[in-house]
């Protein structure tokens, strides 16, 4: 599951984090990047010494930088890192999105309802946030199975509340 509930604080402060599922890490990026290089290096053994290799080589070394650079954005846009704090009497969601932008979002603990909505939302399995200022999503990168269960534990950490 990319959340994570951490131990209570002494001060019987309760954290949850929330992140986007990462398919590739850093050393399956390394391994593609330099998989694709020697495939696409492959058929240019034969035109060693021929003028066509001068070009070719070009749009090879454009279509391999292409796919490191398309890789390398879409690692940065998945940068997002959902923080809920419970603590007894405020719920406090903290969201740091692509780019460093930073989002918050505070409400009376005892008000805070997560909401599930089946249909209706953006998404299926929509999860947000009520009790505050304004109602708040939480876990828009969370597939609707997961979001089921995130809903399950928040009522229950919420009811200890």
């Amino acid at each position: 599951m990319p959340y994570h509930w951490l131990p209570p604080t002494p001060d019987g402060v309760i954290e949850l984090r929330l992140w986007p599922h990462r398919s590739l890490s850093r050393r399956g990026f390394v391994l593609f990047i330099g998989a694709t290089s020697v495939l696409t290096a492959i058929p240019l053994v034969g035109l060693i010494g021929q003028k066509v290799l001068w070009g070719i080589l070009p749009f090879l070394v454009i279509a391999v930088s292409g796919i490191w650079f398309a890789l390398r954005k879409s690692e940065r846009d998945l940068d997002i890192l959902e923080v809920l704090k419970i603590t007894d009497t405020n719920a406090v969601l903290n969201r740091t999105g692509p780019h460093g932008r930073e989002q918050t979002w505070e409400a009376n603990v005892h008000w805070v309802l997560p909401v599930l909505h089946p249909t209706g939302g953006p998404v299926l399995q929509y999860l947000t946030l009520r009790g505050g200022p304004r109602e708040v999503e939480l876990g828009s990168f969370l597939t609707p199975m997961e979001r089921q269960a995130l809903n399950s534990d928040l009522q229950r950490h919420l009811r200890k509340r």
